[in-house]
């Protein structure tokens, strides 16, 4: 778990992170560069879920040997199957992240809600739902490795 004091704001007590697969830790089907190696580092603190409808196919492959549980979507009403796992798992111990239109509701409804723009750009009902917004995936899970710049972004 992470903790993190945000003065003025909340305590986050994170156990879960949630993350759209392609878009936001993979580009056209394939893992970023150096998300193995923080997915790893993340994994020690927290359960990581990788949700997705895997578009290109390529999820369970480019994923082996990450500590994570894999969940798989239908390809219609998303947003509504990525709210129902995000409030499953528990909305107050969630960290979500995603880029997509089909992310936003996930974002909004968890403690920690994080839009990242990347190659594919980010739906701006995504960006106005989060509480905060990284322009590449790798800045987004320093955050949870380095939870002082959380602090840093969100006290009020």
């Amino acid at each position: 778990m992470i903790e993190i004091n945000i003065p003025g704001n909340k305590t986050l007590r994170l156990e879960h992170l949630v993350l759209d697969y392609n878009g936001t830790i993979a580009f056209d089907g394939a893992l970023i560069a150096g998300v193995r190696e923080q997915l790893a580092e993340l994994s020690h603190r927290m359960t990581i879920h990788i949700i997705t409808a895997d578009t290109f196919g390529s999820v369970e492959k480019a994923l082996e040997g990450i500590a994570c549980k894999l969940a798989f979507i239908p390809l219609d009403q998303q947003d509504a199957a990525k709210l129902e796992y995000v409030t499953h798992l528990g909305c107050e111990q969630t960290v979500s992240m995603g880029n997509g239109v089909n992310d936003r509701l996930m974002i909004k409804a968890s403690a920690l809600g994080v839009a990242v723009i990347q190659g594919e750009g980010a739906a701006f009902e995504t960006l106005a739902s989060a509480d905060l917004v990284c322009t590449d995936i790798m800045s987004a899970l320093y955050l949870l490795i380095h939870p002082l710049r959380l602090v840093a972004t969100l006290r009020c």
